[in-house]
């Protein structure tokens, strides 16, 4: 008896649960792939701290190749994100080959997105369509920066879907401001976001002719490629500088959107207008 009304109390809790609505699953997550393992920057570093921002949010699912030569458009296939982090430091043995460098492009083309993080832009001097896609890129007589300094951003386009919603100006503390890069003639790029260059702090040292007292210089910008996005921020030279709020909320955002179209991310409450 005592076995048989265990087992009624057994079934009508099982029927109660069946019988509950289960919840809406949220969006699927955002399949991306960071590129790494080669950069004159200090790739091992950033390249977690990146993959942890992404995931926290929850909004994406990360994984992370060391080795990208030789890959192809099936690589790229099951992913709607990649985030480059790679610099192949001006040696032809570290640039990817044909096959995979058309693979990036068409992965684009397609639909997806693209981040071009930081000394991302330096890579693949003479690749002509992948200066294009980055827009602004760091070349052996473009490019240069002062000591790494607090500044402050400067949100140009306040209607974008990356930017929308936060202050006209933010604080990232103690890093690189890139400055004098070479930007691509063809290129459609939108400036989303700038920060003054101060010709005083390079002491008489800096490595390009930089007249007048400073000048606004480009930090986030974006265009579109094909039916798909790309997202670059300059900003970001080492741990500490990638694990600033303004790091992380324009990073996460702007990769969003160039996986997406949308951003959903939230803005924190000391960030927003």
């Amino acid at each position: 008896m005592i076995r048989r009304l265990m087992l009624a109390v057994f079934l009508a809790g099982a029927c109660t649960l069946a019988a509950q609505p289960k919840a809406a699953p949220g969006p699927p997550k955002i399949q991306t792939l960071i590129i790494a393992g080669q950069n004159r920057h200090d790739w091992k570093a950033t390249t977690p701290i990146l993959r942890k921002q992404l995931e926290d949010t929850g909004r994406f699912e990360v994984r992370v190749v060391e080795e990208f030569r030789g890959a192809g458009p099936e690589t790229l296939a099951p992913y709607d994100l990649v985030v480059l982090n790679y610099d192949n430091k001006n040696q032809d043995a570290l640039r990817w080959g044909d096959r995979a460098q058309n693979a990036l492009l068409d992965f684009a083309k397609s639909g997806k997105g693209v981040v071009v993080y930081h000394f991302a832009v330096a890579a693949f001097v003479g690749w002509d369509d992948f200066e294009r896609m980055a827009s602004g890129t760091w070349r052996p007589s473009n490019g240069h920066h002062s000591a790494g300094h607090d500044f402050t951003v400067k949100i140009k386009d306040p209607n974008h879907p990356i930017t929308r919603g936060l202050k006209l100006e933010i604080q990232q503390p103690k890093d690189e401001l890139y400055a004098n890069l070479k930007w691509h003639p063809e290129s459609k790029h939108n400036v989303l976001a700038t920060a003054w260059d101060d010709h005083a702090l390079y002491g008489g040292k800096a490595r390009q002719p930089i007249p007048g007292p400073g000048i606004d210089q480009p930090m986030l910008w974006v265009q579109d490629w094909g039916k798909g996005r790309v997202f670059t921020t300059a900003l970001g030279h080492d741990g500490p500088a990638v694990s600033t709020p303004a790091f992380i909320v324009t990073f996460t955002r702007g990769a969003e959107w160039a996986a997406t179209g949308n951003v959903t991310l939230p803005i924190p409450p000391d960030m927003a207008k």
